[in-house]
């Protein structure tokens, strides 16, 4: 298993969650199978169409478009497809109702910063 890329999500410049960053092509096909739930979320690039297949938790997933405005949040129960959402250039799968936690609905606009490529400016 690769190391994934370590971030936080931002919204308002307030860290709304540490992340994980799936950035290879294996690590975007895993996704959130990968881990035993789903407590610390996981960013997906170049995506804009997730499944649960395999998973044994229910997600919610937020589809970003290019200016990583959020365009959709939905909900996924284990073992479904979600509808693609053709806008979205990446997703942030997370717990249920995290997004509601964090204060972010759709409209909204977030930013994911790695926090290598942060540490090292």
């Amino acid at each position: 298993m690769t190391q994934l890329a370590v971030g936080w999500i931002v919204h308002d410049t307030h860290v709304v969650a540490s992340a994980n960053i799936a950035r290879t092509r294996h690590d975007r096909r895993r996704g959130m199978k990968a881990f035993p739930d789903a407590s610390v979320p996981l960013v997906i690039d170049h995506c804009h169409w997730v499944h649960s297949f395999g998973m044994r938790f229910p997600l919610d997933v937020a589809y970003l478009d290019a200016t990583d405005t959020i365009v959709a949040i939905r909900h996924l129960e284990p073992n479904r497809l979600g509808l693609p959402v053709l806008r979205a250039s990446r997703v942030i799968e997370a717990s249920p109702g995290a997004f509601s936690r964090w204060g972010l609905a759709v409209g909204d606009m977030v930013a994911v910063r790695d926090t290598e490529s942060d540490m090292s400016e």
